[in-house]
């Protein structure tokens, strides 16, 4: 049985847009334009994953108060935004609310398969148990592979689907320099250098929120990035 996918955005055109593409895809695809009828047409069933805009009709920050509320009903369902809204606030807002990516509007519709996609994966994962699981453990990094979840010193470190495969490039192989366009094919993301370099600063941003002293990605300039050897 396929999937179900569940699309929020107010935007009649480029609601059709995307439920006519993901359904190409072999998706069940519902579009919603607002946070109420989305919230009335799950009823008691909630579809296999959710992608939502972040400003709602009337509601400024609607896409954040339903992700609130579909969290609230279930700690596992894939929640996804895809918004105009890039600033790091937003991204920041969006996924402590719970939510498993945050991606921007002008995203190709492969990428934007590739993440649905991947969060499925974790999601198949994660139903499986952890007996399967691939760990990478380096001091006090540890990355759960299938699960896509990443923790310093026990802590979660919230990451978005890119940044998990950032981080993942980088501290398998300690001490190797990835270069920006080494990152970008291993993250699945076609972007230009200063984007990788935004992705950089938010992952570092994000691991200093855990843990002050974090120094475990090092710059290289004129070559990229580095996970720092004995970084723990």
């Amino acid at each position: 049985m396929s999937r179900s996918i569940a699309i929020i955005e107010d935007e009649p055109a480029i609601r059709a847009n995307f439920v006519d593409a993901l359904r190409r895809y072999g998706f069940q695809v519902q579009g919603y334009a607002d946070r109420r009828s989305a919230i009335a047409g799950f009823g008691s069933r909630l579809p296999d994953l959710v992608i939502i805009d972040v400003g709602l009709g009337d509601e400024p920050e609607g896409g954040f108060d339903l992700c609130r509320e579909l969290r609230a009903r279930s700690a596992t369902l894939p929640i996804l935004f895809l918004t105009a809204r890039d600033s790091d606030f937003d991204i920041i807002s969006g996924l402590r609310l719970g939510a498993d990516d945050y991606l921007t509007k002008d995203i190709s519709l492969p990428q934007l398969t590739a993440r649905v996609q991947a969060l499925f994966r974790r999601l198949d994962a994660m139903a499986r148990g952890g007996d399967k699981e691939t760990v990478i453990d380096h001091g006090k990094l540890r990355i759960e592979l299938e699960r896509m979840r990443v923790s310093w010193n026990g802590d979660e470190v919230p990451l978005t689907v890119t940044e998990f495969w950032i981080v993942h490039a980088l501290a398998r192989h300690p001490g190797h320099v990835k270069s920006r366009d080494q990152l970008m094919r291993e993250a699945q993301v076609v972007i230009d250098d200063a984007t990788v370099t935004s992705h950089v600063k938010r992952i570092r941003k994000k691991f200093l929120a855990v843990a002050e002293d974090f120094d475990g990605i090092e710059t290289m300039h004129g070559a990229g990035y580095r996970w720092r050897p004995g970084s723990d």
